[in-house]
């Protein structure tokens, strides 16, 4: 995808033909459908909107590599990225996982007994596993915000006092299993007669997946203090693997981790580096021991 970042002078309807998944994220801002041939500074004021915190996410979402600049991320309002937050966390409880829930036991009948409870349990558990997650992170994001605001009355408090949570790595595991179910559902269940559900609740799956990555991101992003963008000792790991030319599979294997944690590893050091390339990373590498 060619990167031409958003602006509030687009069309909002050009904006959405870029990446056709930020419909999904309209509701989040309280932006309906039917915003015509509006710009989108237009929808953006005529709906409330903070415009420069919905480009930040719509530039996020859509573009891979994009990285605000300290300038950008000062300009946003925490409490506004805190609310959106909170927002996309009803939109995973109260409507993307009983979605899925609903195919999935569709799904499940038609495995048999023995696999249809054992797809169940592990759906259940996972459910579970977000509610919880969601539940620690909302604790987070009080609490950051609550350390944020004391910061700017109060100069004496620690910094490191302050540091927000490593939000990519505590998205891993619940990632993972995502990833795990998808493998489960098109690899391993008989779907001859429900070909074309499983089909869509394999997309739906992976297009959730996205969702929380570049969520995750959001977090990481737009609410860690700059002191955060240093590489975590995990990521140092990852990355003298990466410049040792080891791949992600075989980065997995070496730290007993998933290979999409790996790449969720790479992609977080790409964002607080800059640096793309194997080649270029190999010499960050080296200039930093």
């Amino acid at each position: 995808m060619k990167r031409t970042l958003f602006t509030g002078r687009m069309k909002m309807a050009d904006m959405i033909a870029t990446n056709y998944d930020l419909i999904l994220m309209l509701p989040r801002f309280g932006i309906p459908l039917g915003f015509g041939d509006r710009s989108v500074r237009e929808v953006c004021r005529e709906h409330g909107v903070e415009e420069n915190f919905f480009l930040t996410v719509c530039n996020i979402y859509t573009f891979d590599d994009y990285r605000p600049d300290r300038e950008e991320v000062e300009s946003i309002d925490r409490q506004t990225v805190v609310e959106h937050l909170q927002a996309s966390h009803r939109y995973y409880i109260d409507e993307r996982l009983p979605h899925l829930q609903h195919h999935l036991d569709h799904i499940a009948e038609g495995a048999g007994e023995g696999a249809s409870q054992v797809l169940k349990k592990y759906f259940a558990d996972y459910c579970r596993e977000v509610r919880d997650h969601v539940r620690r992170e909302e604790k987070n994001l009080v609490s950051s915000e609550l350390g944020a605001r004391s910061s700017k009355s109060d100069s004496s408090t620690p910094t490191s006092d302050l540091r927000t949570p490593n939000y990519m790595k505590s998205h891993d595991n619940i990632k993972d299993k995502l990833s795990d179910l998808t493998q489960i559902i098109y690899k391993y269940v008989p779907g001859e007669r429900l070909n074309e559900e499983m089909m869509e609740l394999v997309f739906d799956i992976l297009q959730l997946s996205r969702d929380l990555e570049k969520h995750a991101e959001i977090e990481e992003l737009l609410l860690a203090p700059p002191e955060d963008y240093d590489l975590s000792e995990r990521e140092q790991e990852v990355l003298t693997l990466v410049a040792q030319g080891l791949s992600s599979k075989e980065i997995a294997s070496r730290l007993n981790i998933a290979v999409n944690t790996v790449n969720t590893h790479r992609k977080s050091i790409t964002r607080k580096t800059g640096i793309k390339s194997v080649a270029g990373l190999a010499v960050y590498a080296m200039l930093k021991n």
